[in-house]
């Protein structure tokens, strides 16, 4: 897959704006894009506005592949050179009820300012021309960037009647750029915090994800605690116990100490704050409500299993060490025991010594198996569960330096089983 060029995506984006501004359209960049523009931050993506309807949009564009997966809602979507991406063209709306709390029933075509009124919150509200390198506001958002201040667009009761997801939006923004929620919109949060239930689960985890992953994760843990999201999201949570500030303050250290953007080891450290008596049952199951991938399922409940192991690495015998730090895991892992260890303010030797064990040539730290499968058959011993514990046991001699080669490994397994 080609990676998209900063640089190219701009050019693309201004483009757009050039090609349907030349066909008679009024058109800018819209969203998040100016925001992080007006910020000095290099936009992951560009979308634009426009007065064009869809059918005009993919008249302009005709030279180019388009798609209307979204046109009902005034959206096509414009494919640019393989380096620059895609960029999605919407026509200025106004939006019907939203009936599900998440999508408008219908949407009617509009003017620009009449379009800026439906967004969410002032800070991605405003229009930019990249022609003549404007910014157009109609919702005061460039203030509230100066003010450091989340608010959302008029009625914020509003705002998160019509999209539920709103709710969790505010605190990401908030966290992310570190600034407040506006008294209004706070209040309005706390009012519609438990209809954040309507919202589908796999949304919710997305904007989890953002949070979590990013620096600002420990104030949007705190921000969705203060909040309720937090007990709504995990209605497991133990927060009625007599220990949970402690175990709450503990997270917030411990995704500040957190020394990596793995999705998978901020929530095993979060979800295990919060629901410390958790079995890998509940564990498995908490996650797959939230539709978390397989896989990130499996490397949370590998790094719960085996935290107490690299804590604990001194006391470890070296096979069941070894198998550890030659998992792919392994460096979230340990950046999930350190910053655990960091914030209860507790030692850090037994990481350190997996540290240094990592450091032992490849031959020490994980060498060949010195049988297999195949030389147990040929032995004359018969296929089945004994094999997984004739193999276990001679990796474990092997990495014991108690068998150097294969032959000692023949006879060390003849000697205990006779085919």
């Amino acid at each position: 897959m080609t990676d998209i060029s900063p640089d190219k995506s701009r050019e693309f984006a201004t483009l757009v704006v050039e090609r349907l501004r030349q066909a008679g359209y009024q058109t800018y960049w819209a969203g998040g894009c100016v925001r992080d523009e007006i910020l000095g931050i290099t936009p992951q993506d560009y979308d634009v506005a426009t007065s064009a309807v869809p059918d005009q949009i993919e008249d302009v564009f005709s030279d180019r592949k388009t798609l209307a997966i979204g046109a009902s809602f005034g959206v096509i979507t414009v494919l640019g050179p393989r380096a620059a991406g895609q960029i999605e063209v919407a026509t200025f709306r106004q939006d019907a009820t939203y009936s599900d709390g998440r999508h408008p029933d219908r949407v009617s075509f509009t003017t620009a300012e009449e379009d800026a009124s439906r967004r969410d919150f002032t800070i991605n509200g405003m229009f930019f021309d990249p022609l003549e390198n404007e910014v157009i506001d109609f919702v005061d958002g460039q203030a509230d960037l100066e003010r450091k201040l989340i608010r959302a667009i008029g009625d914020p009761q509003l705002r998160f009647a019509e999209d539920k997801l709103r709710i969790l939006r505010a605190v990401r923004f908030a966290a992310t750029f570190g600034f407040q929620i506006e008294p209004g919109t706070r209040a309005a949060i706390d009012q519609h915090a438990k209809e954040l239930k309507v919202v589908s689960a796999e949304r919710i985890t997305a904007e989890m994800q953002r949070m979590l992953t990013h620096p600002g994760r420990s104030t949007a843990v705190r921000l969705l605690q203060e909040t309720g999201l937090l007990a709504i999201i995990f209605p497991e949570s133990e927060a009625t116990q007599e220990d949970f500030r402690d175990r709450f303050q503990v997270a917030l250290a411990g995704l500040e100490h957190l020394d990596t953007q793995d999705f998978a080891s901020a929530l095993a450290l979060l979800w295990s704050q919060l629901v410390p008596a958790a079995d890998r049952n509940l564990t498995e199951s908490v996650m797959r409500r939230m539709k978390l991938s397989n896989e990130a399922i499996k490397s949370m409940t590998w790094m719960l299993d085996h935290e107490s192991q690299v804590v604990e690495a001194d006391t470890l015998a070296w096979p069941d060490l070894q198998r550890i730090l030659i998992d792919p895991r392994i460096e979230h892992l340990l950046a999930l025991a350190t910053a655990r260890q960091q914030a209860r303010q507790l030692p850090v030797t037994g990481i350190e010594t997996c540290r240094q064990k990592q450091l032992l040539a490849p031959e020490k730290l994980n060498p060949p198996p010195l049988l297999s499968g195949n030389d147990l058959q040929e032995m004359g011993l018969p296929a089945g569960p004994l094999f997984r514990e004739i193999l276990e046991k001679v990796r474990n001699a092997q990495l014991m330096e108690q068998l150097q080669d294969k032959q000692q490994a023949l006879e060390w397994v003849q000697s205990r089983w006779p085919g």
